[in-house]
This record gives C-alpha cells, sequence and structure tokens, in this order.
C-alpha cells in the first residue's frame, strides 16, 4: 500500500499529542502544560495509574483513526489492559467524543486540565475503562475477557469490525487461550470481523510475559496454528509507523475480501482472518532509566514511573524532562486548540471509534418478538399428574423465538456443547449451531450461519454473550448447573458493569442476561458428586438488589412464563433453575403468570385453612419432596392443618422485595407458624434472606449440604436430608412439641419414617434403583 509521508507525520504528531495528555492524567493538577517549571503543588498527592501500556493503545487508535479515514469504516476498539484508560481517555477527548457526553472536556486548557485532575481522583473519572466512558463495552480490569466480547459484539453486525487489544499479560490467561478458537465459530457472509492486536511490550507488572520471550517463529507459528493469518509489527522509530499503517490497511482490506467472497455465496471454509502482534517498548517513549534502573522496556515503566515526583527534585525533573520530550506545544495551542494535522486524522462524528453505534443500546436495542406461551403450555388441571421437562418446554420456545426474529437477527444461543443433553434441541428444527471449519458427512446440526454456539468454554461463551449483550442484542446461556460457576468471576464484573452503566443514560436499555441452570445436580446422582454444585446461585444472590433475579420454575408452564418474562426484561441478570427429567405438572398457564408477578404464593390445591404449620418450597425437586411430605402427613396425622407455599423468585423472601405484588410474607408464611423449608440450593441461600424478617428462627430451611455421589435420584435427597420422610419427621417432631400430635404417635411415626429410610437404603444398594412407590408417587386430591 502507498502510505503518504504527510498521513505518517499525521499520526506521528497525533501518537505524541495521546501520549502527552495521558502521562500527565496521572501525574498533575496543575500547570498542565508546563507553562513554568514543575513544583510539587502542581503534582497529585497520590499518584495512580498505569503508563506502560499507553503509548501502544495510542498508537493503534490513532492507526484506526487513518483507515477510517481513508476506508470510512465501522470500528470499535476493546481493550484487554482496560488499566491503560489514560490512552483511551486522551483518545476521546482528542476525536471530541468525550465532550459530546461530559461538558467540561472542551479542547481547550481546561478541558486538559479537567481530564488530567478527574482522572483517578475521588468523583472523578476511575482508573480503568469503565461504563462511564464513550464506546466502552469492557472494564479490563479483571483479565482475560477482550476477545471473546470482541467476537460477540460483531456476531450479527456485518459491517463491524473491532480491533481488540490483547495485553500480552493478558495472554497469559485461560479464558483468552480458548478465545483464539472463537475465529471457527464466524461466518463472514453474516457477520463482522475482529482484528486482534497483541500488545507485545513484553512485561507484566513485575517480571517478563511469556509472549515477550518467544521467538517471532514461535509466535507465527502459534497463531497460524490458531487458524489466523498473523503479521508482526515492530521497533520503536519511524519504520514502526510506516510498517503498522500498512499492515492495518492491508488487514483491512483481507477482512473484507473474505467478506465479499462469502457475500456472493462462495463457500469459504476456514477462513484465515488477520492478527497483528504489535512488539513495542512497555512505557515507550517514556522515561528510559531513572535512579540507575532501566524504565523503558522493563516492568518497573508499567505503573507510575517516578512515584516520588511529589517529594523528589530529582524525579520530578526527570518527569517535567519527559513531558517536554513530546512538545506538546507545537500540537496545541490553548486558544486553537490542536493542530490541523492531528484534526485531519480525527475521523467524522458518526465514524469516531468512541461514538460507534454499536457501543449504545439507543441506537440498537430492539425488542424481542415473544410467541404467547400458551402455545406452549400442557394441561395441567389435575396438579401433579402428568410429566413433563421444563426444558423441553423451554426448546420449543426458543426454536419459535427463533423463527419470529429471523428477519432481525437480534437473539442467540449459548451453550457448551449441551443443547442436546439439557433437552433444548428443538431448536434445531429452525437454525443450527455454528460452525465455518470442515465438516464431515455425519455431523449434525451444525452450518456455518447457526445461531447457536457450543464451546467448551464457558468463559468464551460468557464473553460472546456479553459482547453480544452489551451491544443491544438478547441472548441465553445455558449450562449444567454445577459447571456455570466456572464463571462466576465474569458475572460479577459484568454485573459491575450493567450496575455502574445504569447512571448514564446515554447507555439506552441493554438486554437482561440470562442464564439457564439445568442438568440440576438433584439428578446429576448418575455423574455422581463433581456435578453437584449450586454455588452460582449462592454467589447470584449474594448481590440481591432487584439487579440480579432467580427463578425456580417448578414445573414446564412456569418455565414458560419465567422465559418470556426474561426475555422482555431490560439491565438484569436472571438465573433460571430449572431440571430437565420428566416431573409432574402443577400449575397451569394462568396460575404460572399469576405466581411469576408475585414471586411466591400459596397453593391453594396443596393447602388447608388455618395451618399448623407451612411448608415451603423452592425448585422443582424440592416441590415434589416437599408436597409428597404433605401427603404423608395428611395420611398418618390428620390433626395437622397444613400449607404450602410455593417460591418461584428467591429474592421475593427479601423483607422489602418491592418489585413483587401479591401477599405480604406474613401472609404467605403466618406470623408464628413453624415453617420447613425446602430449598434446592445451599440453605444459608435462604437463611440470609429470612434473617431481616421477624422470629426467623421458625424457619426450618433444608437444602443441599454437600453429600452427594454417584447414587439414585431419591438417596441424593435421602444424603441431604430433603427428602420427604426428612420433612416429614421433622413437621411431626415440631407438631408434638406444640401438643398437636400427641407424643406416643408422634414417635411411632417418626419410628416408621426412619424405617423407610433404612428400607429405601437397603433397597438401592441390592437393586441400583429406587423402589417404585418413590419413583411413581403421584400427588392424590383430598388424601
Amino acid at each position: 500500500m502507498v502510505i503518504k509521508k504527510g498521513d505518517i507525520e499525521g499520526i506521528k504528531k497525533y501518537v505524541r499529542a495521546a501520549n502527552y495528555l495521558s502521562a500527565i492524567q496521572l501525574y498533575l493538577k496543575d500547570n498542565f502544560l508546563l507553562e513554568r517549571e514543575l513544583n510539587p503543588e502542581d503534582i497529585k498527592p497520590r499518584l495512580l495509574g498505569h503508563w506502560g501500556t499507553c503509548p501502544g493503545i495510542n498508537f493503534v487508535y490513532a492507526n484506526m483513526n487513518y483507515l477510517i479515514q481513508k476506508t470510512k469504516a465501522s470500528m470499535m476498539l476493546v481493550i484487554g489492559p482496560g488499566h491503560g484508560f489514560p490512552a483511551l481517555q486522551s483518545n476521546l477527548f482528542m476525536e471530541g467524543t468525550l465532550e459530546d457526553f461530559y461538558p467540561k472536556a472542551k479542547q481547550n486548557l481546561e478541558g486538559i486540565g479537567y481530564i488530567a485532575r478527574e482522572f483517578s481522583w475521588p468523583y472523578g473519572f476511575p482508573s480503568h475503562s469503565n461504563p462511564g466512558a464513550p464506546g466502552v463495552i469492557l472494564e479490563g480490569g479483571e483479565l482475560g475477557y477482550s476477545l471473546s466480547t470482541s467476537y460477540g459484539a460483531i456476531l450479527d453486525n456485518p459491517e463491524l469490525i473491532v480491533t481488540c487489544l490483547v495485553g500480552d499479560g493478558e495472554a497469559e490467561t485461560g479464558p483468552t487461550a480458548t478465545a483464539w478458537h472463537l475465529n471457527k465459530f464466524i461466518d463472514p457472509a453474516i457477520n463482522g470481523a475482529v482484528l486482534p492486536i497483541v500488545h507485545l511490550n513484553g512485561y507484566k507488572i513485575s517480571g517478563p510475559t511469556i509472549y515477550g520471550r518467544m521467538s517471532d517463529s514461535d509466535l507465527l507459528s502459534l497463531f497460524k496454528g490458531y487458524g489466523y493469518d498473523p503479521v508482526i509489527v515492530e521497533g520503536s522509530d519511524d519504520k514502526i509507523y510506516e510498517k503498522m499503517a500498512d499492515v492495518i490497511e492491508k488487514s483491512y482490506n483481507k477482512i473484507k475480501e473474505i467478506q465479499k467472497l462469502a457475500r456472493k455465496g462462495k463457500k469459504i471454509i476456514a477462513p484465515r482472518f488477520p492478527m497483528i502482534i504489535l512488539r513495542t517498548l512497555k512505557g515507550w517513549t517514556g522515561i528510559k532509566e531513572l535512579n540507575g534502573q532501566k524504565m523503558e522496556g522493563n516492568f518497573p515503566s508499567h505503573q507510575v514511573v517516578g512515584k516520588k515526583a511529589k517529594e523528589s527534585k530529582y524525579e520530578r525533573t526527570a518527569v517535567e524532562n519527559w513531558f517536554r520530550s513530546y512538545k506538546f506545544e507545537e500540537l496545541f495551542d490553548a486558544k486553537k486548540g490542536f493542530c490541523e494535522e492531528i484534526l485531519k486524522l480525527v475521523p467524522k462524528k458518526e465514524l469516531r471509534v468512541g461514538n460507534n453505534k454499536h457501543a449504545y443500546c439507543t441506537k440498537t436495542y430492539e425488542k424481542l418478538i415473544l410467541p404467547d406461551i400458551k402455545k406452549f403450555s400442557e394441561d395441567a388441571k389435575i396438579p401433579g399428574t402428568i410429566g413433563s421437562s421444563s426444558m423441553r418446554r423451554t426448546g420449543a420456545y426458543l426454536n419459535e423465538v427463533f423463527k419470529l426474529n429471523r428477519k432481525n437477527k437480534n437473539f442467540r444461543l449459548f451453550s457448551p456443547d449441551e443443547t442436546y443433553s439439557n433437552k433444548l434441541d428443538e431448536v434445531f428444527k429452525t437454525t443450527s449451531r455454528a460452525f465455518v471449519w470442515p465438516l464431515k458427512p455425519w455431523d449434525k446440526d451444525l452450518a456455518p450461519n447457526g445461531r447457536v454456539i457450543e464451546m467448551l468454554s464457558e468463559h468464551s461463551l460468557q464473553g460472546l454473550a456479553q459482547g453480544y449483550n452489551l451491544t443491544g442484542r438478547h441472548m441465553i446461556f445455558a449450562s449444567y448447573e454445577a459447571f456455570i460457576e466456572i464463571v462466576s468471576s465474569m458475572k460479577d464484573q459484568y454485573e459491575k458493569f450493567i450496575r455502574v452503566a445504569k447512571e448514564y443514560p446515554w447507555r439506552g436499555k441493554i438486554p437482561s442476561f440470562n442464564y439457564i441452570l439445568t442438568s440440576s445436580g438433584w439428578r446429576q446422582e448418575h455423574n455422581g458428586f463433581s456435578h453437584q454444585n449450586p454455588s452460582f446461585i449462592g454467589n447470584a444472590l449474594e448481590k440481591c438488589d432487584g439487579l440480579t433475579r432467580v427463578y425456580f420454575p417448578p414445573d414446564g408452564n412456569s418455565a414458560l412464563a419465567v422465559l418470556k418474562e426474561c426475555l422482555s426484561s431490560t439491565g438484569r441478570i436472571n438465573v433460571i433453575v430449572a431440571g430437565k427429567t420428566l416431573e409432574p405438572r402443577w400449575l397451569t398457564p394462568e396460575m404460572a403468570e399469576k405466581e411469576l408477578k408475585r414471586g411466591s404464593m400459596i397453593w391453594d390445591f396443596a393447602s388447608e385453612k388455618n395451618p399448623d404449620i407451612v411448608f415451603g418450597a423452592v425448585g422443582d425437586y424440592m416441590v415434589k419432596e416437599s408436597l409428597a411430605a404433605i401427603s404423608i402427613i395428611r395420611k398418618d396425622a390428620k390433626e395437622i392443618k397444613s400449607r404450602f407455599v410455593n417460591v418461584m423468585e428467591i429474592t421475593s423472601l427479601q423483607k422489602h422485595a418491592k418489585h413483587y405484588e401479591g401477599d405480604k410474607f406474613e401472609e404467605l408464611f403466618t406470623e408464628d407458624k413453624s415453617v420447613i423449608f425446602n430449598y434446592h440450593g445451599y440453605p444459608s441461600n435462604v437463611k440470609a434472606l429470612l434473617i431481616d424478617h421477624p422470629n426467623p428462627e421458625r424457619f426450618k430451611v433444608h437444602g443441599y449440604t454437600e453429600n452427594g455421589s454417584t447414587t439414585t435420584p431419591f438417596d441424593m435427597h435421602v444424603r441431604n436430608k430433603t427428602s420427604r420422610y426428612h420433612l416429614a419427621i421433622e413437621a411431626i417432631e415440631l407438631m408434638s412439641k406444640e401438643g398437636i400430635v400427641k407424643k406416643e404417635k408422634a414417635a411411632k411415626l417418626i419410628k416408621d419414617y426412619e424405617q423407610q429410610l433404612k428400607a429405601h437404603s437397603a433397597y438401592i444398594r441390592i437393586y441400583g434403583v429406587d423402589p417404585e412407590e418413590i419413583e411413581n408417587w403421584k400427588w392424590k386430591k383430598n388424601i
């Protein structure tokens, strides 16, 4: 490619200016244009932030601007090393986008003072990329998620190119290692493209990176093996500017060539998209040496160089000489602003990196078209008599969602190799699993344009879903309950992002992030202890403040009602916990929707007036055991009056759950009666929600207590004391203490139930399955 010398000079000036602005944000609270010698009062009292990665970010941003000016490309930038935020802030300031959202950020002396003074300052700008920064869809504090987030953003956005800057420290993380394989799912006919750039400056916070010590040939072999067409750009002199401008333009042309062929109908198998390995010095253009130690090109430049600049004249002078080396006075005038060469490099407003429409849900959000749940509901007029699979109902519903939104292309399903296993495979009547690498004749439900992405990396799927979500589209992430815990920390970071995003109206409506947790631990008795882990639920409930909701639909009809509600919502994290096995139907669609609005509800068919004791259940398998316990008590101790309360959304148990209508807590659970709770997860989850209610000690909570193995389904309940017999024993004990059941009768019943448990244990050891009376139990009306 022919690169004009004037263009290169413009890029160099732009980078100089951006480097200066990035550097002063770390240090200065006054004297921003160095109109006099730096003195201690000019230096911030705390020097916070990271310098080392900033020059590389500025270099990439400038070259993106050059490419956009030349091609009018629609481009976003996702920065893995989010601690390089001063660089991003500098570029947003220079292109004018920052002023659109922060009026004080004008391109004058006051504006420069504003971004410098407020950086890493209380109630100012944070130290990392954040939702308050225009164009940002990744914070980049917890490393590893930039590449997967970038790939999620370009799904179904055919004209979008996301430049993803992957730090070489970040590249050592597991999530990044797997995310390189996401190119295998990107159909160039319908999707945009990611241009990965490995920001290889050789050092982490206190030592070298792995990539930094690999040879060029090894790096090229590595990324060729991943399926990319890699190019190395390196150096610190003028030649790197010419090389980068040439390579980024060639990369763009290669992307467009692949897409053009695919969109003309040519079958593209294993397309090799370009990627760039950018070798520059850590802290490039910064202080070379300080106190006898190498700085530029070494790990000490990772954060702040010259940490004692306020107290030490020597270090302050070194910092000032560094700042003056950029000759910012040649690039910026306090009255006129930036020089012509820099302004010439800034794209028009609609094309600016920080103003790309895909980063703003105000411009991209469109409601899903959702079918009526009654089309997929099942007869439940007689509670508990007919089997149903919540996941089968969910699969049927999602298949229709894919159909109805075929034109809009704003819905996807992500799952780690489990769509079949989790009984959601009815979606394959309408779509397929995406895959653009070679296929075998016997492969099933695979196609380049599939709208389901399966990969055995929960991290990569979470990142894909986040990128898709934050660019205004709808999704579901379905997983085995036990293994979704792998992404708990990612979920936490994402939750922080959308929580803060709510403070900025210009972010718009972000579609809710929807998890389905199935293959529940209670029915992973065949896979054993490793597959029995409800920890993700507890993690989600730690933040139960209206942003996160955790649903436990008790049957298929309820699952449909919950699913529709979640797919209609915005700005939330929804967790749906439901089994895939055939279980009883309890609620009609109308009753399911009624309970959903309330969060919790008394089931009249299983309740009596003026109860002596209340049974509460959270989760489909827990409902069955609780109702079985009630049926046992009604048969054996008719003097006990009981009530059954089902909890469909567990945060409705909070004392001030304002987002639900209907009965108050005391109207559900009475003011003073004993309550036996049977809960899907760890008992401590429920206890934490009940603690603020009066007299919480009256609640006896059963749940998963980390007792599991390869065994039978009912034995899982026996081991964890959530079985019907354990619940019945506790109920009889409580009622005996209150004098409702005579002590002699109570002792006999308890002995009988304990004998049933012993008999069950003996039976499964001989036959390997649960007894027929357990396996085929049905709720009977009017016992």
